[in-house]
C-alpha cells in the first residue's frame, strides 16, 4: 500500500507543477500584450474606429439574442462563469469531444482585443481570464457588451455589428429586424459555417438555436418566435 500512497503523492505533485507552469505561461502572455498596449489604450483605439457603434444604437432584441445564446448569466457572474465551465466540461466528457466552451462574453472580448492570432490555446485561455478580470474591474457590463458587438467577426471580412449589418442587409444596426438580429447573433459562433451568404441552411439552423435560447431565458414568447421563423 505504501507504493500506492507514494504514487498518488507524486501524481498530485506533478499535477500541481503542471498547473503552476500553465498559469505562469498564461500570465506571461497576458503581461506581454499589456506591455505593448494597455487595456485603456486598446479600448480607445477600437472606439475611434469609424464603424464603432454604441450599445444604445442597436435594438434591444439584438443585445438579448447575444446574451441568450452566448452567455445567458452574463449580468450575474464576474469575469468567468464557474457554472458554465462545469457544464461545458461535463458535456464535452459525455460527447467524447470538444463540443462546447465555457467562455464568458468578457473572455471573448479579451480574445478579440488581444489574442485572436495566438496559437497556444492553453496559454491563451489563461491569458484571456486575466484580461477578463481587468475588463470587469475597469468597465461596466454594458461597456463590455458594447466592446463585444464591435469586435466579433461575422464572416465575409465583416468585423463588428455595423459592418455585418451593412454588408449582409445594407442597413445600419439600429434598423435590423428581429429576424435579421437573431440571424446575425448566431454567426460569430462559427462565421465560416454560419454566415448567411455561405451556408443559408446552416445559418438558419443556428438562428433557430438563438431563438430557442431567447425563449428559454424569457426574451421571446413562442408566438413571437413562430412569427420570426415564418
Amino acid at each position: 500500500m505504501k507504493w500506492v500512497k507514494r504514487f498518488l503523492i507524486i501524481l498530485l505533485l506533478t499535477l500541481i507543477v503542471i498547473t503552476v507552469i500553465i498559469l505562469l505561461n498564461g500570465h506571461h502572455l497576458y503581461q506581454s500584450v499589456i506591455s505593448e498596449i494597455s487595456l485603456s489604450d486598446k479600448i480607445k483605439e477600437i472606439k475611434e474606429d469609424e464603424n464603432y457603434v454604441s450599445l444604445n444604437d442597436v435594438p434591444d432584441y439584438y443585445k438579448n439574442a447575444i446574451i441568450a445564446v452566448e452567455d445567458h448569466r452574463y449580468y450575474e457572474h464576474g469575469a468567468i462563469d464557474i457554472i458554465s465551465i462545469g457544464r461545458a466540461i461535463i458535456s464535452n466528457l459525455q460527447a467524447g469531444k470538444l463540443n462546447e466552451g465555457g467562455s464568458t462574453i468578457s473572455q471573448q472580448v479579451a480574445k478579440n482585443l488581444y489574442f485572436i492570432t495566438e496559437d497556444d490555446v492553453v496559454s491563451r485561455k489563461i491569458a484571456e481570464i486575466f484580461m477578463a478580470f481587468d475588463l470587469e474591474k475597469n468597465y461596466s457590463k454594458d461597456d463590455i457588451l458594447e466592446f463585444y458587438m464591435n469586435t466579433i467577426y461575422f464572416g465575409e471580412g465583416y468585423y463588428g455589428i455595423k459592418e455585418a449589418a451593412n454588408g449582409y442587409y445594407q442597413k445600419d444596426p439600429k434598423d435590423l429586424t428581429l429576424y435579421e438580429a437573431t440571424m446575425l447573433a448566431g454567426v460569430p459562433n462559427a462565421p465560416s459555417v454560419y454566415a448567411p451568404t455561405v451556408n443559408p441552411d446552416l445559418a438558419k439552423s443556428r438562428q433557430g438555436k438563438v431563438i430557442r435560447s431567447m425563449i428559454e431565458y424569457g426574451y421571446l414568447s413562442q408566438e413571437e418566435a413562430d412569427k420570426i421563423m415564418q
